[in-house]
């Protein structure tokens, strides 16, 4: 009994901290430089707005978490695209986060 309410006093000490002491912010000028050095503009744009007439989604103005749970979802292939999925293979959780970021500072599209 002793074990088990230490157990839940450490694990609430634990939430608590987390709560309390937010992760290091993303790097959105770093995620700017993983897009021009992987690539991403090719297909996204340098400002995240594809070509017109192309089929590659535009990615200026995107919600943050949706950017990172889409390169997640690539990165372990639970979301397939050929393309995408070797692109995000190489991708480390702070790349995602960086790049994110950046992608969600832009303006979006008119």
């Amino acid at each position: 009994m002793r074990q088990r309410k230490l157990l839940i006093s450490i694990t609430l000490f634990s939430v608590i901290a987390v709560c309390q002491f937010p992760v290091m912010a993303a790097d959105a000028e770093a995620g700017k430089q993983i897009s021009q050095s992987k690539g991403c503009v090719g297909c996204h744009g340098a400002n995240g707005i594809s070509a017109e007439g192309t089929s590659y989604p535009n990615l200026a103005g995107q919600k943050e978490a949706y950017i990172v749970k889409a390169l997640n979802a690539y990165k372990d292939k639970s979301r397939t695209a050929q393309l995408m999925n070797g692109m995000a293979a190489g991708l480390s959780d702070e790349d995602i986060a960086n790049l994110a970021a950046y992608y969600s500072s832009l303006k979006p599209c008119p």
